[in-house]
């Protein structure tokens, strides 16, 4: 297999990918130090109950070997839950996150792709806990950035059938703790630019400052469809 990198003067080409995102959701939100915090762990039938809105959507850019990545994602739920010592809580919560990375194509040919670039993401969360029990209640409004390293693979297993992997770790203590994420799909071409796409993606973030912390992850099956231009 030839891994070179071809040297060509193309224009710019394009993809765009709106997905669904069929994501459990486990994690601790503390919206100050010593309030209550709440703890979830959800499957996704259940946080489809609870779910008030969401929206995902992924795109690549390229000019020769240089790349471009943007990835959008926006979901708010409603939820219930418990804090120590396991007393009923409630409460509600929003993530919205922007991720853009640009870098270069260091492996390109007919049958396999590596893309390696560095980014940022940007979180908003917001969040508000209550345990009406013991008469508890508090929320929180964070926005941060995230520093990140991306590694994107993309192989061909057949005249129709390709594999993407997808991996990225950041945070180092500026923006979160730590924040890595990790995606595969199985990607099935209808035609010449059209895409149907399957897999699986997990998201974690370890964020805290000055009492507020989240700590979860998201993680579940993902369907798309890629219209490449």
């Amino acid at each position: 297999m030839n891994t070179s990198v071809a040297q060509t003067n193309e224009g710019w080409t394009g993809q765009l990918t709106p997905y669904l995102w069929g994501a459990g959701a486990e994690g601790v939100l503390r919206p100050f130090a010593g309030a209550p915090s709440l703890t979830v762990s959800k499957s996704f039938s259940d946080i489809l109950g609870d779910l008030d809105a969401a929206f995902f959507a992924t795109g690549l850019a390229r000019k020769n070997q240089f790349v471009l990545l943007g990835d959008i994602s926006h979901s708010s739920t409603s939820s219930d839950g418990s804090i120590p010592p396991g007393l009923p809580a409630e409460g509600d919560f929003t993530q919205s996150s922007v991720t853009v990375a640009a870098g270069q194509r260091v492996v390109a040919n007919d049958d396999l792709t590596v893309d390696l670039l560095g980014g940022v993401r940007w979180w908003h969360v917001n969040g508000r806990a209550s345990a009406p029990l013991v008469g508890l209640a508090a929320s929180a409004k964070e926005n941060f950035v995230d520093p990140i390293l991306v590694g994107r693979v993309n192989l061909r297993l057949s005249s129709r059938w390709r594999l993407l992997a997808y991996g990225d770790f950041g945070g180092f203590d500026i923006g979160s703790k730590t924040t890595y994420q990790l995606a595969v799909t199985f990607n099935y071409g209808l035609g010449a630019n059209t895409y149907l796409s399957g897999g699986y993606r997990y998201l974690f973030v370890d964020y805290e400052d000055s009492g507020t912390k989240f700590e979860g992850s998201v993680s579940g099956p993902i369907f798309g469809y890629t219209w490449r231009f």
